[in-house]
């Protein structure tokens, strides 16, 4: 079983954003995927997510927008593309690797980001080892600059990471977030489709990009 998830590592999608990126997200900051609605930002989310459930660190995955079910069913259909792609059987395994995620819902209209550090802190003293947290769904226009400062701040202090998605049809770096809040992202990337193909648009903290399979959405070369 351990051999089979250290091959999954390597043959992880996000392997190859990491050689796109300069090494990818490192522990400590945040990152940001954007693309219009419905283009496949929860599955990016999600592939970062099994990346870090395979390198065995506990993954909280957060929506805003989708039920626990819909998000486990993401998780289930992104393993089973990653397995089939590769041509891997991770059905006897399947189980293992998603038992340190934890998901929750939250309304952005009740629930904050400090009081999403409130619930990670009071998971990690109820003995959760939490290092990567996923936030999909969350207005970022909404969210205060004091707001994100305040996950930024405890993602740095306990050396996590946070993927963090946002609807936003704009192309453009300077265009993805107001300026004081795109400062806090260390990686962003956004996804376009053309009529031949769907990529995905690193805009930070280098300029380069990656084919997503068109079926799939998985980042492919």
């Amino acid at each position: 079983m351990l051999k089979l998830k250290e091959d999954l590592i390597g043959l992880s999608p996000v392997r190859i954003f990491d050689a796109a990126s300069n090494g990818g997200l490192k522990d400590g900051e945040m990152g940001l995927v954007t693309a219009k609605k419905g283009l496949g930002k929860t599955s990016i989310l999600v592939q970062f997510g099994i990346d870090s459930l395979l390198k065995n660190k506990h993954v909280v995955h957060i929506s805003f927008d989708q039920r626990s079910s819909n998000v486990i069913a993401w998780y289930e259909s992104i393993l089973s593309e990653i397995a089939k792609k590769k041509h891997v059987q991770i059905s006897d395994i399947a189980d293992d690797i998603v038992r340190e995620r934890t998901i929750l819902n939250f309304n952005q209209e009740t629930f904050t980001l400090p009081k999403v550090v409130a619930t990670i802190k009071a998971l990690k003293e109820g003995g959760v080892n939490v290092s990567a947290i996923v936030i999909d769904g969350l207005d970022l226009e909404k969210t205060s600059k004091e707001d994100l400062e305040v996950i930024s701040s405890f993602v740095k202090a306990e050396k996590m990471t946070a993927w963090f998605s946002y609807a936003n049809e704009e192309a453009l770096l300077e265009n993805q977030l107001e300026g004081s809040k795109l400062e806090l992202f260390s990686q962003v990337a956004h996804l376009a489709a053309t009529e031949k193909q769907l990529s995905m648009f690193i805009l930070k903290p280098v300029n380069a990009s990656i084919l997503l399979d068109s079926k799939t959405t998985l980042m492919s070369k």
